[in-house]
């Protein structure tokens, strides 16, 4: 995607979805500015690292340390991309200016490794965690906690990507979820890749649908906790129990 963004801002290629990368300000000075040099002050002495990854997936409440790169595909390369002013959402994505971000301004602004764009499920999946008001819609800062909520799964998802392809295949979408903690079976995989792979000799999941088969299996997986509080592996559920549960974590 950094290569594509590249390539537009240069006038050669066809125009289309750009980096969105950013964080929103609040007018504030930069440091160098207000502030008087800082003493030089010894290293503090480190124990052992803490931030080893943990089984589970990322959440908005436990971000990743790193910062976001320029680009939301999967692509290792970046370019710059357009910020906010004065906490305003860039033009590029917020493309009817009413201050907030849509699914359909979402959707077209965020790529996958293929140039495809994210697909209608994802986004809205995405729209509703970061969507206080309940208005279908997120503001700036809601869309600046969705991107450093998107960066970690990318993080994840290039973590899982072992031949650097682009994409998760079979035996990298097994790999992927017994390193976050589920004991899922082949078939289990093999029915999520029938689901959401695009159809070829050798399917396999991009970016948009990784984050969508992980944030609906972890919701699932927490509906499932709730019920077997023996922590069996196993629970009685009624037909409208099942149905509750597929209403509230998946719809």
């Amino acid at each position: 995607m950094g290569e594509r963004a590249a390539r537009d801002a240069s006038g050669a290629g066809p125009a289309g979805p750009v980096a969105v990368s950013w964080r929103p300000t609040r007018g504030r000075a930069s440091p160098a500015q207000d502030r008087p040099p800082a003493r030089p002050r010894p290293a503090p002495t480190r124990g052992p690292p803490t931030d080893s990854p943990r089984p589970g997936l990322p959440t908005e409440a436990a971000p990743r340390p790193e910062a976001p790169t320029d680009s939301l595909s999967a692509a290792p390369t970046a370019a710059p991309s357009p910020g906010p002013t004065e906490g305003r959402l860039p033009e590029a994505v917020d493309a009817d200016r009413s201050g907030y971000i849509s699914v359909k301004e979402l959707k077209q602004a965020l790529l996958n490794s293929n140039w495809s764009t994210f697909n209608d499920e994802t986004c809205l999946l995405m729209i509703n965690m970061f969507d206080k008001t309940r208005s279908g819609r997120i503001d700036v800062y809601g869309f600046s906690a969705l991107l450093r909520f998107i960066h970690q799964w990318k993080n994840l998802f290039q973590q899982y990507d072992r031949d650097q392809s682009g994409s998760i295949s079979f035996s990298e979408l097994q790999q992927a979820f017994s390193q976050m903690g589920y004991n899922l079976s082949p078939q289990f995989s093999q029915l999520l890749l029938a689901r959401y792979a695009q159809r070829s000799s050798n399917p396999s999941i991009q970016l948009d649908r990784f984050i969508q088969i992980c944030m609906q299996l972890q919701s699932t997986t927490d509906a499932f906790r709730e019920k077997d509080t023996g922590l069996v592996g196993n629970v009685r559920l009624s037909y409208e129990d099942f149905l509750t549960m597929v209403v509230t974590r998946m719809m």
